[in-house]
């Protein structure tokens, strides 16, 4: 399913305001993300087919009358690997970037190789390997194992 059915909602975006619209593209061109620019607004679709936007704050002002005017948050991006190394690898590419370490690379009690490292607003973007077949079940449902 690649776009909403009637009235049943479908997630496609997700979207982050950044006070410095060129530090986030490096940031998460690092990541493998293809932007196209216009302005002060980003625009990437992953290859899973979510939209992923970039918009500079005098541009959500523009169209979200009630932004309080933050950047950064408590939302966890996640972007998944196919190998445990790979995780390693990115995150010394991303802390050596001046990245801002959050959580180093290590194997979480769920199975996976995680590592969280802030983008330049402060939002932590997951780093995840593939779920290993020895893994414990998912920590109190969370989604967490799947994808």
């Amino acid at each position: 399913m690649d776009e909403a059915d009637g009235d049943t909602p479908f997630f496609c975006q997700i979207k982050i305001v950044a006070s410095d619209l060129s530090r986030s593209l490096e940031f998460y061109r690092l990541l493998g993300a293809e932007f196209e620019v216009s302005g002060g607004h980003a625009a990437a679709t992953l290859p899973n087919g979510t939209v992923f936007e970039i918009d500079e704050a005098p541009v959500v002002a523009g169209w979200d009358s009630g932004w309080n005017g933050t950047t950064g948050g408590s939302t966890v991006l996640g972007f998944s690997v196919g190998t445990s190394d790979a995780v390693d690898r990115l995150h010394r590419l991303l802390s050596g970037a001046g990245r801002c370490e959050h959580l180093a690379p290590h194997d979480a009690p769920w199975g996976r190789r995680l590592a969280i490292v802030d983008d330049p607003d402060g939002n932590p973007v997951a780093i995840m390997g593939p779920q290993s077949p020895e893994a414990r079940p998912d920590p109190v449902g969370s989604g967490v194992n799947s994808g």
